[in-house]
């Protein structure tokens, strides 16, 4: 086998004699097969390898399984986790004989594991890693059977001793031989991450406790553990979260980290005291999904001009605004990737710290320890930045420090919770800064609102029915405007849990402060002055982006009319 992989090796035209005498010495070093060395140094990826070695070996190659039906054989026969830790899953059977796709061809210990689980023979086609995973996922999406099972070993159980059993970075996956709280507490968590969830509710009733998923910014209900655990389950999130089990009668806010194979994922979670129980919300912020780029976020043409114009910009306050889970920080971090931290010295203060930005200098406030946003920007400011990000404007200190540091030469970026991207303006007039400092130091204002995109895998386009045709008149839409005079919508299916909706995509409403917008804000004009100045000379509202996305397919009428209903013209 080894003197194969040597001539596949070699065959492909990516090692020299002096890359190969490496690789083969630290084989002998460390044990380690010759693929992994050579994936491992970025020599060649896995996908490369594995092309290389179905060519050589005659085993097929697939590149897409998406479409494959997963035997119910396999789904009822192998654990799940079984079917993660090798990366395998099946793809289609007969009596004797089961294919297989792996992703690593040389480990053969598992198949023979495989095929006395099934009692069936084995073959195997090779297919890229991402494949395999989403297709476990798929296959094993109604499978809840490991928490009712779960709650079933929880009778009798000593919930104190263990939901005490915590570990500093707890892996989701290692689920055998856990204490039933344990592995029930896990089950959820992962069954959320699975799901996509940025939110677990865990809400007492009377007579049960309900466990709500939030996906795609929509709440779900899913399982419902007996009313008997509710305090097993709540001790052992508060034992993660390192806070106090043994007060039930005030709120608590708590942090944890948590594992799921190689991806490390934060979990901010908040307890509150009710009458049926304590109710806890646990924030989850995957770590490994990475920072989105600019042309991610579902910017249009004119919108990513006015984006790269304002990355130029030498100094000025630049507010992005929306309400809590609206994209806000997001839209921020990606501004900040963009620009370039070698010529420039970039600072953030922020609360929390959500992405850890390798080239750039970011400061987590603690307010208990006197760090505040205020007292933080004081400090930056003799940090020699040329860029600042501030987490949020709170207040009227944080407010005026930002705007004297545009005023001196610095570009400070921002939020603000309003509903639009003139009530900015408003607000920070509210908040006691004068309209002369604000029209002098503010260049960019930028709302923006997160609708649901259509899932792709069931999407499709459909005459206008006649409640259709009044959402079409509320939001100015007709017929002529659609492609072929039809709406998009998605169907519903297994990949999107028969929502019609996977994912998110941002609608923005960019205002520029020209000379018109500074004048008004000196003369105390309100928000729907300057809004209407604003539309006059360019400006695309919320609801008009969001008609935009319509036309493209990307997004439905129902979900423009749920984020801009305050977006009156």
């Amino acid at each position: 086998m080894k003197v194969q992989i040597l001539d596949i090796l070699e065959s492909s035209g990516k090692l020299d004699e002096r890359t190969m005498q490496d690789c083969l010495r630290i084989e002998r070093d460390t044990g380690q097969s010759l693929d992994k060395i050579v994936q491992r140094r970025g020599i060649m990826t896995e996908d490369e390898f594995n092309k290389l070695y179905a060519d050589a070996m005659g085993t097929p190659f697939r590149e897409v399984i998406s479409d494959a039906q997963v035997p119910d054989e396999f789904v009822d026969q192998i654990p799940q986790q079984f079917a993660r830790n090798y990366t395998l899953v099946g793809l289609s059977t007969d009596s004797t004989v089961m294919t297989v796709a792996v992703c690593n061809p040389l480990d053969v210990y598992p198949l023979d594991d495989l095929a006395s689980m099934l009692n069936l023979e084995v073959e195997t086609v090779i297919s890229p890693r991402s494949e395999i995973t989403n297709l476990i996922n798929r296959a094993y999406r109604g499978k809840n059977e490991v928490v009712d099972e779960v709650i079933d070993d929880l009778e009798g159980q000593d919930y104190d001793e263990i939901a005490n059993m915590v570990s500093e970075s707890e892996d989701l996956l290692n689920v055998a031989n856990r204490a039933p709280i344990i592995r029930l507490v896990n089950m959820i968590l992962f069954q959320a991450l699975k799901m996509r969830a940025s939110d677990v509710h865990i809400q007492p009733f009377e007579e049960k406790v309900q466990i709500r998923y939030r996906i795609d910014g929509i709440l779900y209900d899913m399982e419902s553990p007996p009313k008997s655990v509710q305090e097993a389950i709540v001790s052992r999130i508060k034992v993660m979260g390192k806070m106090d089990i043994a007060e039930r009668r005030i709120p608590q806010d708590g942090r944890a980290s948590i594992k799921i194979g190689d991806s490390e994922v934060d979990v901010r979670i908040s307890s509150v005291p009710t009458n049926f129980g304590e109710r806890i919300v646990m924030r989850l912020l995957d770590k490994s999904s990475g920072v989105f780029k600019l042309d991610e976020l579902g910017f249009n043409p004119k919108q990513r001009e006015y984006m790269e114009r304002m990355l130029g910009l030498s100094h000025g306050v630049v507010f992005v605004t929306g309400p809590t889970g609206s994209g806000k920080s997001t839209t921020l971090y990606a501004v900040l990737s963009e620009i370039n931290s070698t010529e420039k010295n970039v600072i953030t203060i922020e609360d929390p710290i959500e992405y850890h930005l390798s080239t750039i200098s970011q400061i987590q406030v603690a307010e208990k320890k006197g760090l505040t946003f205020a007292a933080g920007l004081r400090s930056l400011l003799r940090q020699d930045p040329d860029i600042m990000m501030v987490g949020e404007v709170r207040d009227e200190e944080t407010a005026r420090i930002s705007i004297q540091a545009a005023l001196t030469g610095h570009l400070v970026f921002s939020t603000l919770h309003t509903n639009d991207a003139p009530g900015a303006v408003t607000r920070m007039v509210d908040i006691g800064v004068e309209p002369f400092l604000v029209a002098s130091s503010l260049v960019m204002i930028i709302a923006q609102r997160l609708v649901r995109r259509i899932c792709p895998d069931c999407k499709e386009h459909y005459e206008p029915t006649e409640s259709d045709q009044k959402e079409m008149g509320e939001l100015r839409l007709t017929k002529e405007l659609l492609p072929e005079g039809r709406l998009p919508r998605g169907r519903g299916c297994d990949m999107c849990y028969n929502t019609g909706y996977q994912g998110r995509v941002a609608i923005y409403e960019m205002l520029p402060v020209n000379e018109e917008i500074k004048t008004l804000i000196i003369d105390r004009a309100n928000a729907t002055q300057i809004k209407r100045a604003a539309v006059k000379a360019g400006m695309e509202t919320l609801r008009q982006d969001g008609v935009e996305k319509i036309k493209q397919g990307v997004t439905t009428m129902s979900e423009i009319i749920r984020v801009t209903q305050l977006d009156i013209e």
